[in-house]
């Protein structure tokens, strides 16, 4: 099983210390979200926080772009680091030559549905990308309430992908509780936030042993 903290949710004053604590809690990889203020009314992390992030880390990271036109922006991400890269489809004139360019900078594309976007309507991408992350919540805040209906866009894109090797990630409102029934059901990994890591009183490597535990790991 995957697991990924958002360092959105974490210490901004100790960006270092918070990646190289999440790093000795058994993380699998670190989720960066950039925003424009644009595709999503809120800003996240700067080139300067992902650069760093990047630089003091050994693990993948890995990039959420909650921006408009993602294209522009692959070569500078990837100069800086980032080992995938995922984007939302609907913010790019050519959202194929997206995933190219991903490719071309010898990075792993991946791409993102939305609460409100229909699965079959991504279909032609699913087999072009390596990661498909399925959002939760709308998308451009922490903490907000998980979104019920998103469970079987879960269940139709875990059916949808059969025998296929693209990864299914889900993005949002991850309690423990719905982690250990998704990873059960076929979906291989999580972003961590307010839901189940940050902001608590106990150790990041306690709680995501525990998490583990409770996953069957």
């Amino acid at each position: 099983m995957i697991y990924s903290p958002s360092l959105m949710c974490g210490d901004f004053d100790n960006l270092k210390e918070e990646v190289k604590n999440l790093e000795a809690a058994g993380a699998n990889r670190l989720h960066l979200d950039v925003m424009d203020g644009q595709y999503v009314p809120n800003f996240a992390l700067g080139l300067g926080d992902v650069k760093s992030i990047c630089k003091n880390t050994i693990l993948p990271t890995e990039l959420h772009m909650m921006i408009q036109e993602p294209g522009r922006y692959i070569k500078l991400f990837a100069d800086a680091g980032v080992d995938i890269f995922y984007f939302h489809p609907n913010t790019d004139s050519d959202p194929m030559g997206v995933v190219q360019k991903i490719r071309d900078a010898g990075k792993s594309p991946g791409i993102v549905i939305n609460p409100e976007t229909a699965i079959e309507s991504l279909r032609e991408f699913y087999y072009m990308v390596d990661h498909v992350l399925v959002m939760g919540v709308k998308p451009g805040n922490a903490g907000s309430i998980y979104l019920t209906h998103v469970d079987k866009k879960i269940e139709r894109l875990i059916e949808l992908r059969g025998n296929s090797e693209w990864e299914i990630m889900v993005d949002g409102a991850c309690s423990v509780d719905r982690m250990k029934r998704w990873s059960q059901q076929g979906v291989d990994g999580f972003v961590l936030g307010t839901s189940a890591l940050f902001g608590r009183p106990d150790s990041y490597k306690n709680i995501m042993d525990k998490i583990r535990q409770e996953c069957g790991e």
